[in-house]
């Protein structure tokens, strides 16, 4: 009996092990789906035959493509994120919070354009940069409200200024370059569209930035 048991174990070890990887390689194959330029108009059979599956193996893993989105969203930004989140959350100012959070995003393009591509396609059909990105943006404008720094009438308004700018600007980093300020000059504008001054907006968009922190 105890054989007949740890048979089974193995057996059901198996094929987690088996569905975790085939599930990695449909994830892995729409990153590099969705970090062409082309990536918006990707279709499950094209990731299907880049991850060399059937279509029938992609269904037994995801419903749709908005789920694989989802997925895809989720492994692209969330190491990222929580890097930038433990990096800045060691900053006392919302307002440099929020700025050195673009940077750190905005500074990524050059370094991995296919990131730069991944985001935009990603945010074309679902929340701007992914769930926890999109919470995380509005939670530091809350902040800044609370504390009197920012003077937009709510928080879902400052975090659409945050957010719609820089996708705006990865867009249009992925496609000509802007010179080194760029980040910093977009940055500039976000706070003064948040009620920073301009004088405010500019000092704290040229502080030097910590180095992200990936693990505590």
């Amino acid at each position: 009996m105890t054989k007949l048991v740890t048979d089974q174990e193995r057996r059901l070890e198996i094929g987690r092990v088996r569905r975790a990887k085939t599930r990695a390689k449909i994830v892995a194959a729409a990153f590099d789906t969705f970090g062409d330029e082309s990536g918006l108009y990707a279709r499950i059979e094209e990731i299907a035959k880049r991850a060399e599956i059937t279509r029938a193996t992609f269904y037994d893993h995801f419903t749709g493509m908005p789920e694989l989105r989802e997925a895809v969203t989720y492994e692209v930004t969330h190491d990222f994120l929580t890097a930038v989140t433990r990096t800045v959350s060691r900053l006392s100012d919302p307002r440099e919070k929020a700025a050195a959070a673009i940077r750190f995003y905005l500074n990524k393009v050059p370094e991995d354009a296919r990131w730069g591509w991944s985001m935009i396609n990603l945010s074309a059909n679902g929340v701007i940069f992914g769930a926890e990105t999109f919470r995380q943006a509005e939670l530091t404008v809350v902040e800044g409200i609370e504390a009197g720094l920012l003077t937009v009438p709510c928080s879902a308004i400052g975090r659409d200024s945050i957010l719609g700018t820089t996708i705006a600007a990865i867009s249009s980093m992925v496609r000509e370059d802007h010179g080194p300020e760029y980040p910093v000059q977009i940055v500039q504008s976000i706070l003064m569209s948040l009620g920073v001054s301009r004088s405010d907006a500019v000092e704290i968009s040229g502080r030097p930035l910590p180095a992200l922190v990936f693990s505590d």
